[in-house]
């Protein structure tokens, strides 16, 4: 069975472990882009959800080995500072939509 796995760091992991994730804490980019590339190389990895900020710092070639390989599915979260800096949510989501799944969606409130 594959495993959702969170990238993240100390600030956010509390409450990731508080939903029941496993939890892999980076304080550096450098120590992300490493722990990233271990847990790639890992079988049990199903999905992968990296801290965004942390996601900056994937170089170019670890960034092409995940975009060739079907499993696992890595993908980044948003970071409440960039939720809070006023940035259009509605832009911001359907960004992270279109990168998610490859297609637009229109974000409409009901």
């Amino acid at each position: 069975m594959y495993k959702l796995l969170v990238l993240t760091d100390s600030d956010s992991a509390d409450g990731f472990r508080l939903a029941g994730v496993d939890v892999m804490i980076a304080e550096s980019p450098e120590e992300a882009r490493k722990t990233l590339a271990s847990l790639i190389d890992t079988d049990s990895s199903g999905i992968i959800a990296v801290n965004e900020r942390l996601m900056t710092a994937i170089d170019e070639r670890l960034r092409k080995k995940i975009d060739s390989i079907y499993r696992p599915i890595v993908v980044s979260l948003p970071i409440r500072e960039k939720l809070e800096m006023g940035e259009d949510h509605r832009a911001y989501l359907s960004r992270l939509i279109r990168r998610a799944i490859g297609f637009d969606i229109t974000l409409r409130r009901g």
